[in-house]
């Protein structure tokens, strides 16, 4: 038995879900988001929740069960709070500003990166060493910040480059004379 699968989804106040067939769409103050299930699984609607159960015992249906009802989870969470991920940039000159959709990134190469931020996601810097990326998708909002972290990674000998926040790099020992 899955403990995550059977506990159901709750719906906040300001949220409404609408099913048809086995994708779910879920409308909220933030946007509307919508998610189709495998075959495994069978979706109800009842009362202010949002129910998941299995369609058999097999082991891929049991799978299904938890996953799908962590996905349904995700889009209630996203268009009533949304997801945020927030980077920091560690070096000296190494900055970011955000001028419209594009975000300008000065990371010690000889030309300055403009990264094109995409739609349904928004990217800010409120300081020079901080960039924070917000939207109700979690997983284009992770995408987008690791496609931001790969322009320069944090190395382990001096700790440069862009990181998330709260993220531990190992660091190593230079040479010794």
């Amino acid at each position: 038995m899955s403990r995550i699968g059977r506990k159901p989804v709750e719906l906040v106040k300001g949220v409404s879900a609408s099913l048809s067939g086995q994708t779910i769409e879920v409308k909220g103050p933030k946007g509307t988001r919508s998610f189709t299930a495998g075959d495994d699984v069978t979706i109800t609607i009842e009362a202010e929740a949002v129910k998941v159960t299995p369609r058999g015992l097999s082991k891929r249906a049991r799978q299904q069960w938890g996953m799908t009802r962590s996905m349904i989870q995700n889009l209630v969470t996203g268009v009533t709070t949304g997801f945020k991920s927030d980077l920091e940039i560690q070096g000296v000159g190494y900055r970011a500003a955000v001028q419209g959709n594009i975000l300008k990134l000065s990371l010690g190469y000889s030309h300055e990166v403009n990264f094109e931020v995409p739609k349904g996601v928004t990217v800010t810097s409120t300081k020079p060493t901080e960039i924070s990326v917000e939207g109700i998708d979690q997983q284009q909002v992770g995408q987008v910040a690791a496609n931001i972290r790969e322009w320069r990674r944090p190395e382990p000998y001096k700790g440069k480059g862009i990181r998330y926040k709260g993220e531990f790099v190992f660091r190593k020992e230079g040479k010794k004379k």
